[in-house]
């Protein structure tokens, strides 16, 4: 089997290519032209091109536009990657007969109420960014080709920057934080997403039945603030030398930002669970191995 691969040097991309190995041939890609081929989403006919030329069995696209604040200023680029380039890479899929998987987004729904998001509620995103993400989504499954979606939300990874990493770095030099108390989700690990990918597809390839739209997210939820005393009390217990004494519990509305974020990041993920047979551990499972490998180099 041949796996294309883009946006391998992402969080998730960068699980993905140990993942995807035990599967296939891999091909991994990003932005940079190798070999002649081209993973730049900002630049179409050169991906189709590259996707005609490989011809995979599977497309798994980790590359997205995800700087949700600079998406409602930058909207034609945001647009070009969660959107314009996801429909033809799912056109080319469904001129190969080859599946595609994609990564979307719980910032899908409008974030109200307190219940978990199912996959068949209504979608109402509150941002850009939310809004080509789901362009993105139903481009695909206009397309006609086998595909999966999977909804992740608070996606963190021990390589590159993080919310974790971004409390323990002011947590050094400030006494006092003040982190958002009243959105709620789940923070979940780019490993335990690239892991899930996997087993997927090889449920895919033997039971196209399976195709369709996934919410997929770590067990159990918590709050940014909640988050954040979690990875400070774990840096602490490893005599990571911080100065922070105290961390303020804060509303969304005392942090504005050019984008809205929904309060209600929940996602019911029955379905992945009952449909591949996973087990999802329990994000803070996730958040405190990640720690080690970060804090224990």
């Amino acid at each position: 089997m041949k796996v294309l691969l883009l946006g391998k040097n992402g969080q998730v991309g960068w699980e993905l290519q140990r993942s995807l190995a035990t599967l296939g041939d891999v091909v991994a890609l990003d932005r940079n032209t190798e070999n002649g081929l081209s993973g730049d989403l900002a630049d179409i006919e050169a991906l189709r091109a590259t996707i005609r030329q490989i011809a995979p069995d599977f497309i798994v696209n980790a590359a997205a536009y995800t700087a949700v604040d600079k998406a409602e200023s930058d909207k034609d680029l945001a647009l070009q990657i969660n959107a314009t380039a996801v429909q033809a890479i799912a056109e080319e899929a469904g001129k190969l007969g080859c599946w595609f998987v994609h990564f979307s987004t719980d910032y899908v729904f409008d974030g109200q109420g307190s219940t978990p998001w199912q996959e068949s509620d209504a979608v109402s995103p509150v941002n850009y960014y939310g809004a080509t993400k789901l362009m993105g989504e139903q481009a695909i499954e206009a397309s006609g080709c086998n595909y999966l979606i999977f909804r992740t939300s608070w996606v963190f990874g021990a390589r590159g920057s993080n919310f974790a990493k971004t409390m323990l770095r002011l947590a050094a030099d400030r006494s006092e934080l003040n982190v958002i108390a009243d959105q709620i989700g789940a923070p979940t690990g780019a490993d335990l997403i690239a892991d899930v990918c996997a087993v997927t597809i090889r449920k895919a390839l033997i039971d196209p039945s399976v195709k369709g739209v996934y919410h997929l997210a770590a067990a159990g939820f918590t709050s940014w603030h909640e988050y954040a005393q979690l990875v400070i009390d774990h840096g602490k217990s490893l005599a990571v030398p911080l100065q922070v004494q105290v961390i303020n519990p804060i509303p969304t509305s005392q942090f504005p930002t050019p984008a809205r974020r929904p309060l209600n990041s929940r996602l019911n993920t029955e379905k992945l669970r009952e449909t591949f047979s996973i087990h999802l551990p329990e994000w803070r499972s996730g958040v405190t191995r990640m720690l080690k490998e970060v804090l224990e180099k």
